[in-house]
């Protein structure tokens, strides 16, 4: 059986597509190397994306069971018998402790998303930046 060669990539076969048109004054090679620097800031931007998103799910996990094992401790006081006004006061202190828990886990969820989205703009926004001080560079060689 003949052996396949390696299927080429995009960028090789646009390489190959300028050189062999043989353009006057097109720089193939810097069109290549921008677009692989976009492509890359893409990709570095994915990357910071999905780890922010594994992140907030790793710590809204946590949060869960650390949700679950005071409802499984206030479960568990209930059982030890207590006068109704005992009774009341762990329920009100419950109630306080699961709002306040619920404000700290909501404004630390919000913190996480918005980290997560600033640090994938803030990729894309230095590509952005690279790429028109690229242009200019190439305005200025002419």
């Amino acid at each position: 059986m003949a052996k396949q060669t390696d299927p080429d990539t995009f960028l090789d076969m646009f390489s190959r597509f300028g050189r062999d048109l043989k353009l006057p004054n097109v720089d193939v090679e810097a069109i290549v190397s921008h677009h692989r620097k976009n492509l890359e800031a893409l990709e570095k931007s994915a990357r910071a994306g999905a780890e922010g998103a594994s992140s907030l799910l790793q710590r809204q996990r946590e949060m869960l069971q650390d949700t679950l094992r005071e409802v499984t401790d206030m479960a568990q006081s209930y059982r030890t018998p207590g006068n109704p006004q005992e009774i009341i006061a762990k329920q009100t202190e419950f109630a306080r402790k699961s709002f306040e828990t619920a404000l700290k886990n909501a404004g630390e969820v919000a913190e996480l998303v918005k980290k997560s989205g600033t640090e994938s703009v803030d990729i894309l926004r230095g590509r952005i930046k690279e790429a028109m001080e690229e242009i200019r560079a190439g305005y200025e060689k002419k």
